[in-house]
């Protein structure tokens, strides 16, 4: 059996929609950019507020791949 090694970044995924479309926003891009994705843990939900009002969700997910050497 072969043994694996991941690494793990964090990303901020923003949305005027929802917490959900925030994280969905975040592993779309990661998407583009790494292959090999494997899990994504969400770790902060917050908002922006202007005016009183919410401007933006933002989720702070962290997001695994296999690491290649």
């Amino acid at each position: 059996m072969s043994e694996s090694v991941y690494k793990i970044v964090e990303l901020v995924g923003t949305s005027k929609i929802s917490w959900e479309d925030a994280a969905k926003q975040a592993i779309s891009m990661a998407g583009k950019e790494i292959s090999d994705l494997r899990i994504a843990e969400i770790t902060k939900l917050d908002m922006r507020i202007e005016g009183g009002q919410i401007a933006s969700y933002r989720a702070r997910v962290n997001v695994s791949f296999k690491f290649h050497l």
